[in-house]
């Protein structure tokens, strides 16, 4: 029997991506594990070995961000019938989880085609303008045709055709299609069309007259992976895909994953071949989606954070886990796809577009292209709301960027109900100030929860398409904001010791509030915030608002013109609840607006116009970065910035909205601040 195992014990099982996790006693499938911790994994036979649909991955080794051991020998080895049937699904590697029974602690993914309940990850491209100038094109030739006493060679004749017919000088030519040449040469009679990268490589020759090139842009999240595969002569989007980040297993935030490249000799390699594979799953799905093939992909563009740049090219991120930060290459890179294992264009590149320091990456580059706050006027805070959240702030004079580590908090991680944006996720929140009762909004249900009707067989039809699951970040942030609005939270984030109210519970000195009663709920049990789950979204709030601060002061400056939230989550804050949580710095409320993937629109940006990749070089380097890992006065906004909204900082443009606080000195001599009862 393996490490940490004990069949006589209840065992730790975590489902990933969406981190749940419970104790589940020792004999049970981890099938039924997942139904009962609420993961839902697709089974169509319901266990009977005959579908194969509920495959997952059981991962070795010792997670230490979850706190747990796992390995494939926590669970009881697989049958003769159950290896038929994945060996004839070609999924060497899985186990179908409805015979894989517990023995011990499991961590285990689910993967994107067994999730009954498909993930819903927000990032779509926004309507932006481009001029339209690709690192790609093809030109049609026609070629000298070779003949007896002729020796320039047919690579020769087809450079002088180039030359003369486009001015095309001093091209070189991917080793892959000079094999291919003298055949494509021939076929139609010497003429061809030609695919040229930069004006500087043939990448492709086909033969006759040809119209297409296409290219991928990528926005690589700690979480999420979007990507939008482009036509590059005309720019428009063909296919929009998207999936979970398959390295969340290895850690949910940037330095778990740095630590597991640190503890683990191949966690590097894991990590990376995860992302490579995630990154051919995503082209080949939109390629498909376009009636296209991943071969026709001649060129990609890749954003990321500086960690999951160092993974996708198989970089360590090691020295990046501690100071001074340092990165391997700040600049923009063009890399081989091949090279990397992309299923693309045998010569087809990718352009990863620049770094601004150690914490501040290739999104954050991209955002700034995206939004172009180095050419305005007013002064523009800038925030990409994520795992790991970048922050720029400035105007065409000057700019200044920084990381904060909000954690995976906002993606429904850590939180005890938690998850991330899927069907029967709650993604909205209201709480009357009376009667404490709440109100709320899944995703799949276009109705309120207090329009739903009560169960009774008259009602069923009516019933909602989802009952609520659990909280995603945007619900997190409003059933927060709405409970200080409320007077259940005081301002230091504790739940009102003197509320007596049936909807409140007290385990000891925390509180938990009741958000969706059983009867709403898809597990048929009560969905609940407690006091933990406060203090997770304080300290990831407080990070986030300490680094904005932090920027203002380097700036001297303190007040903003514009707020702009970008990343998937940013799309769907409430501008609202966001600023009474204290999440951003007080700005009038319609000047806080959203742009959605910003990230992944400067990454298109830059696939579909070469010159904006110059610009992207040159402004990353003009951008101030700001270390907020080791600067003080970070540590100082940070401590204030725990309060709702914050503890010295006035909120102007929420006057009404935020109730009335005062300071209570207490027997210790220490102040706090307390809401005044109505």
């Amino acid at each position: 029997m393996s490490d940490n195992q004990n069949v006589n014990d209840q065992n730790l099982v975590i489902f990933m991506p969406s981190g749940r996790r419970g104790r589940i006693e020792a004999g049970q499938s981890l099938l039924d594990a997942a139904r009962q911790l609420g993961v839902e994994i697709e089974s169509i036979c319901n266990g009977r070995l005959t579908c194969g649909k509920c495959k997952i991955q059981i991962e070795d080794g010792d997670f230490a961000k979850h706190g747990i051991f796992s390995s494939q020998n926590h669970v009881t080895p697989p049958g003769e019938k159950e290896l038929e049937l994945l060996d004839s699904m070609n999924s060497k590697g899985c186990r179908l989880s409805c015979s894989a029974f517990i023995q011990g602690d499991v961590l285990a993914f689910v993967p994107e085609e067994s999730r009954a309940q498909k993930q819903i990850i927000r990032k779509s491209a926004t309507e932006r303008v481009i001029d339209i100038n690709p690192a790609v094109r093809q030109v049609y030739v026609e070629v000298d045709k070779a003949f007896l006493g002729e020796h320039r060679g047919d690579w020769g004749r087809l450079q002088d055709a180039l030359a003369k017919q486009f001015q095309l000088t001093d091209l070189s030519i991917d080793l892959t299609v000079l094999r291919e040449l003298q055949a494509n040469l021939r076929k139609k009679d010497w003429a061809v069309t030609v695919t040229i990268w930069q004006e500087k490589r043939v990448i492709d020759v086909q033969p006759g007259y040809i119209e297409g090139t296409y290219g991928l842009a990528v926005d690589i999240g700690s979480t999420t992976i979007a990507g939008y595969l482009c036509d590059l002569r005309t720019g428009k989007i063909l296919a929009t895909e998207s999936m979970m980040n398959p390295q969340v297993t290895y850690g949910e935030d940037l330095m778990s994953r740095i630590s597991y490249a640190m503890m683990h000799k191949d966690g590097l390699e894991k990590m990376h071949t995860a992302v490579i594979d995630a990154l051919n799953r995503l082209a080949a799905s939109a390629a498909r989606e376009a009636g296209l093939r991943p071969r026709q992909i001649h060129e990609a563009v890749f954003v990321g954070n500086t960690t999951m740049v160092h993974i996708l090219l198989g970089i360590s991120p090691v020295e990046l886990g501690g100071a001074p930060f340092a990165l391997a290459n700040r600049d923009a890179m063009d890399v081989s796809a091949r090279e990397l294992g992309l299923r693309f264009h045998p010569g087809a590149n990718v352009h990863v577009l620049p770094s601004e320091a150690g914490h501040v990456g290739a999104d954050n580059v991209g955002v700034l292209i995206a939004e172009e706050p180095y050419n305005q006027d007013e002064i523009v805070l800038t925030v990409d709301v994520g795992t790991n959240a970048e922050i720029l702030l400035g105007n065409r004079t000057w700019m200044y960027s920084a990381s904060s580590p909000t954690g995976p908090a906002f993606e429904g991680a850590q939180i005890t109900y938690g998850m991330r944006a899927a069907p029967g996720a709650i993604e909205r929140v209201r709480i009357d100030p009376v009667t404490k009762m709440s109100r709320f909004r899944v995703i799949g249900e276009e109705r309120w929860s207090d329009e739903w009707p009560q169960h009774s067989e008259a009602a069923v039809a009516e019933q909602p398409t989802h009952l609520a699951a659990g909280i995603c970040g945007s619900g997190i942030i409003e059933v927060i904001a709405e409970m200080y609005l409320a007077g259940i939270l005081l301002p230091d984030g504790r739940f009102d010791p003197e509320l007596e109210h049936e909807l409140v519970q007290w385990n000891g000195r925390k509180g938990a509030y009741i958000l969706a009663r059983g009867d709403q709920a898809s597990g048929g049990k009560p969905i609940l915030v407690t006091q933990d789950d406060v203090r997770s979204i304080q300290l990831a709030k407080a990070a986030l608002y300490a680094g904005a601060k932090l920027l203002m002061m380097r700036a001297g400056i303190d007040r903003v013109d514009r707020v702009v939230l970008a990343g998937a989550f940013g799309s769907y804050i409430d501008p609202k609840h966001a600023m009474i949580l204290g999440l951003i710095p007080d700005c009038e409320l319609p000047k806080v607006y959203a742009v959605g993937n910003a990230a992944g629109d400067g990454a298109r940006i830059a696939l579909l116009n070469r010159e904006k990749r110059k610009e992207a070089q040159t402004v990353a380097h003009w951008v101030k970065y700001v270390e907020t890992a080791v600067d003080p006065d970070f540590q100082n906004e940070f401590v204030g910035a725990i309060h709702l909204p914050h503890a010295s900082d006035a909120f102007p443009h929420l006057a009404g909205l935020l109730p009335e606080v005062k300071e209570v000195v207490g027997e210790n001599g220490r102040s706090r601040r307390r809401r005044i009862k109505s």
